[in-house]
């Protein structure tokens, strides 16, 4: 009996040990199978330390000075919150309806997917999409796969990855990912940009219902669309507030009160914008270049750039207003289309494609003409007038005369079945009424331009505009035309003249100048504007009326490589060359180079880099880079206690003598006030300034500035050629800065312009630039440095010309 109970024993022991072993033989298969699952589905997935580095793509913010948005730029557009900063009552509404076991579970949760697989069971043959168990930390991982079909070998990728973010992140790094990750529809990439886009409200304002609603919308946003199914997304929303009330994070009282609310949504109120198209583009390009296209558009960058709106739309205006006068002057170009008005013209006209750059302008089509108005007629079918008096512009387009020929009547312009650009008029230019629906006949001008303002003390851009429309052409000629500047060269040679110890009383030849080019080249002959020869005439009158010959003389004096120094030091031209020519402005430059120029002639002679960006930080707020880059510990003070203001140090490199910089300044205010630029002496500030006309007329030029703001203006086609007879910088650019001006500096004081220490001002003879004597009548102000106030007439520049040319003559070559 013993025996037989011992057999017993050792039989159930052998099989006992055939069963451990068998299990260790099962477990170890799996483990291995799992492992090689493990090393199968995760061998092309990131490990802990590159997750480690993972950031959510977020939208970059660029803002104008005032603080006003000018654009984003984003593929998603999100509004990435540190975890720190969202309300508790969001995070736990995500928790609730996604994952209530997310702070214990290690990355996947069992019982959620047991649960998962019962259901899936369940549902096996009823056609329903299977119900998955992914945890918060796995709909992170999705991010990082571009596929999101249902299957196992996608979800076994997911698992492994989540299982790796949990040893990479906390669980708080890992929910500031989620929430700000995922799509809630609405084009809403986060809870911070869904907050906004649902409700109009920041994530701090959403109350338990909103936060509820939110976080009801992962699965399937579109789903739960609040306009389009409002009673899925109440039910689902209630859903969520359960499962709130079952996790206590909410009361009873705070459940049923949320449940009783609507689900309203509040469309989000428009931001007031900045438009500034050129300005924002170059600020686009700048950012890409310096930080790359990713970061631009994923890196949550926020840009605070030198723009100031009021001057932009200032420009903007004063800059289209300019170039359609020009156009104006020059005639009708002819209409946009023709088209047969017999049958159903309204449609057939809508079928047209508007030409960019029309802006608010309607298309119109000519219905019928009388002696003195145009019937027109709109896609819409409205019908309008165009009076006489709004196209007795529409001269036939002439490109050499300033004007053609008079129009008489409508039909010298215009045809029936002529499909124009017209504009909403209500009065003429006497304040008289037109009837209703009078519109007046408009075309887009063919000549294009720029303008640019800027500080002269820091070099901010404030305003720039290049070109009559964005949307016709996004070539923006204030920093990417480089064009001959013609006479707005001349102030470099003459500060070039001043240092080498001309005064602006030294007096210079003006008369004909001809010079030998070489072997083939004939001889050059340049001639001033009028194409008349004034004789001996002090410098500044050279400047103030841009004498073309004085200016060679000078040039010719001084030496072509001391002007080549004063260009690139000045970073006008690089590596002009040293041709006489070079100093009427026959080296290219851009307007942007050559207003910084005239910037650094105001300021004192001090170097400034132009900018359109003040700072920017990255997604956490960290400054990555600022224009100024001087340390001051005391601007950081908390509030003002009477101490005194912080003064920061001037590293400035000094470019030219700080009484060298005056002195053309002065000069240039004589442009204004007596010389080439005296249309704008009207705006009644102190103002200075330099017109440039090239050869043949093709380019237009007015740099121009105040003691605090400079102004550039250039006008020309985009393919080079003459603006026509008679149109200079003064006719087509000085306009413009005009109009600029007027505006700009409309509620301004006028402030002088300061006058650097040593610098003296005596009053002289504008005609022989000796100190007055009595009998005197044209006399100015000049500026001189200290010891160099002539006494007697000086030393003529081109006093060698004189023989033969009929000029008296002293001994000394002394006039």
């Amino acid at each position: 009996m013993i025996a037989g109970a011992k057999r017993k024993s050792d039989k159930l022991l052998r099989w006992l040990a055939l069963f451990v072993v068998a299990s260790v033989v099962m477990a170890l298969g799996a483990a291995g199978v799992a492992l090689y699952g493990f090393w199968y589905f995760g061998r092309s997935l990131p490990d802990h330390k590159q997750l480690a580095d993972y950031e959510p793509p977020v939208m970059s913010r660029v803002y104008a000075g005032d603080g006003r948005l000018l654009v984003e730029y984003a593929i998603e557009r999100r509004v990435f919150v540190p975890v720190e900063a969202i309300p508790r009552r969001v995070v736990n509404a995500f928790i609730a309806a996604e994952d209530q076991h997310f702070y214990t579970h290690p990355g996947v949760d069992p019982v959620g997917i047991l649960r998962a697989a019962i259901t899936n069971v369940r549902n096996f043959g009823t056609g329903r999409r299977p119900v998955g168990a992914s945890t918060i930390t796995q709909q992170v991982a999705q991010n990082f796969f571009v596929s999101k079909e249902v299957s196992i070998r996608r979800k076994a990728r997911e698992a492994i990855l989540a299982l790796r973010m949990e040893r990479a992140f906390t669980k708080d790094r890992i929910l500031e990912l989620y929430l700000n990750e995922i799509y809630l529809g609405f084009g809403s990439y986060g809870v911070a940009a869904a907050a906004l886009n649902y409700f109009n409200k920041a994530l701090h304002e959403l109350t338990i219902a909103e936060a509820a609603f939110l976080a009801a919308l992962p699965k399937a946003p579109n789903n739960y669309h609040p306009i389009r199914r409002p009673a899925a997304a109440r039910a689902r929303r209630d859903y969520v507030i359960g499962r709130m009330l079952e996790e206590a994070f909410i009361s009873p009282s705070e459940a049923e009160l949320a449940k009783a609310d609507f689900v309203r949504v509040r469309p989000r109120e428009a931001t007031e914008i900045a438009v500034a198209d050129y300005f924002a583009e170059e600020v686009r390009r700048e950012l890409a270049g310096r930080y790359g296209e990713d970061a631009l558009y994923e890196g949550g960058l926020s840009v605070r750039t030198t723009l100031d709106p009021r001057l932009q739309r200032i420009a903007d205006r004063a800059l289209r207003t300019g170039l359609r006068a020009y156009d104006i002057r020059h005639g009708w170009r002819g209409p946009v289309t023709r088209m047969d008005v017999a049958i159903d013209w309204p449609s057939r006209l809508s079928e047209i494609k508007p030409p960019p750059g029309i802006g608010d302008w309607r298309m119109a089509v000519v219905l019928e003409l009388t002696s003195d108005w145009v019937d027109i007629g709109f896609a819409d079918g409205v019908r309008g007038i165009i009076p006489f008096a709004e196209m007795k512009w529409a001269r036939a387009w002439q490109e050499g005369q300033k004007r053609g020929p008079a129009i008489r009547q409508p039909a010298d312009a215009l045809g029936i079945g002529d499909v124009v650009m017209a504009e909403p008029v209500q009065e003429d230019g006497d304040g008289v009424p037109y009837p209703e629906n009078s519109f007046g006949l408009r075309q887009i001008p063919a000549v294009s331009g720029a303008i640019v303002a800027l500080d002269p003390h820091t070099g901010r851009v404030l305003a720039m505009s290049g070109g009559y429309s964005f949307r016709a052409s996004q070539f923006n000629r204030a920093t990417q035309a480089k064009r001959q500047p013609g006479s707005a060269f001349k102030p470099f040679v003459y500060m070039a003249a001043l240092d080498s110890g001309f005064t602006p009383s030294t007096l210079v030849l003006d008369a004909p100048f001809v010079i030998d080019q070489g072997a083939g080249l004939g001889k050059w002959k340049p001639a001033n504007y009028s194409n008349r020869f004034y004789g001996p005439a002090p410098m500044r009158l050279g400047v103030e009326r841009s004498r073309n010959l004085m200016t060679v003389r000078l040039a010719q004096t001084v030496g072509m490589d001391r002007v080549k120094a004063y260009a690139e030091r000045f970073g006008v031209v690089d590596n002009l060359p040293e041709q006489l020519s070079m100093a009427l402005g026959a080296g290219e430059t851009t307007l942007m180079r050559l207003s910084t120029a005239y910037a650094m002639i105001v300021n004192g002679g001090r170097r400034v880099v132009p900018t359109l960006i003040d700072r920017v930080q990255d997604r956490y707020g960290r400054t990555v880079f600022r224009h100024d880059t001087r340390a001051c510990d005391a601007c950081q003070a908390a509030e003002w206690t009477g101490q005194a203001p912080p003064r920061q140090p001037d590293r400035r490199e000094q470019v030219v003598a700080a009484d060298t910089a005056y002195q053309m300044v002065s000069m240039l205010q004589g442009v204004v006030q007596r010389g080439t630029g005296r249309r704008v002496r009207e705006i009644g500030k102190p103002l200075a300034g330099k017109t440039g006309t090239t050869n043949d007329s093709n380019d237009a030029w007015f740099i121009g500035f105040t003691p605090d703001l400079v102004v550039g203006v250039y006008a020309g086609f985009d393919v080079p050629r003459p603006l026509g007879d008679r149109e200079t910088g003064s006719s087509v650019a000085a306009p413009i800065f005009k109009s600029f001006m007027t505006e700009a500096l409309a509620d301004q004081p006028a402030i002088p312009f300061r006058i650097p220490k040593g610098i003296l001002l005596v009053r002289v003879n504008a005609e022989t630039g000796l100190p007055v004597r009595p009998g005197d009548t044209k006399v100015l102000l000049e500026a001189f440095k200290p010891g160099t106030v002539p006494t007697e007439l000086g030393p003529l520049i081109g006093a060698n010309d004189a023989e033969g040319l009929g000029l008296p003559t002293v001994r000394g070559g002394r006039y």
